[in-house]
């Protein structure tokens, strides 16, 4: 059974790119445009890895990682932020929140593959 990924993103070319680039690396995927859904999409049937913005509506990244995070059930997510603000301060707060991985936009798709893979222990030794 393939692993499974969330994509969310509030910007629905960035969701559509992740998308394509996720399932041809092998990777099931499904898609949330807020931070409310992305929480949803969680409780529903929770995935391998979460690719989470930042910048977004109703829950923003931080809030969702955080929530998260606050789950026992959840630990052994993998969240992956993705966002425009690639400050170190916003590096930190993320990681602080429990990120497992932050990558600035605009991104190395390959880049990303290769996070995703790491994290997950997909990586061909």
């Amino acid at each position: 059974m393939a692993r499974s990924i969330l994509v969310v993103d509030d910007e629905p070319n960035i969701v559509l790119s992740l998308e394509f680039l996720m399932k041809q690396a092998g990777y099931a995927v499904r898609t949330a445009y807020d931070g409310e859904a992305a929480l949803e999409a969680v409780r529903q049937a929770t995935p391998d890895l979460v690719l989470l913005d930042i910048n977004m509506p109703k829950l923003n990244g931080y809030e969702v990682c955080a929530a998260l995070r606050s789950r026992a059930e959840w630990n052994g997510l993998r969240i992956v932020m993705l966002t425009a603000k690639g400050r170190d301060v916003e590096r930190e707060k993320g990681l602080a929140m429990g990120a497992d991985e932050y990558v600035t936009k605009p991104f190395a798709t390959q880049e990303v593959i290769s996070k995703v893979k790491e994290l997950l222990g997909d990586v061909a030794a």
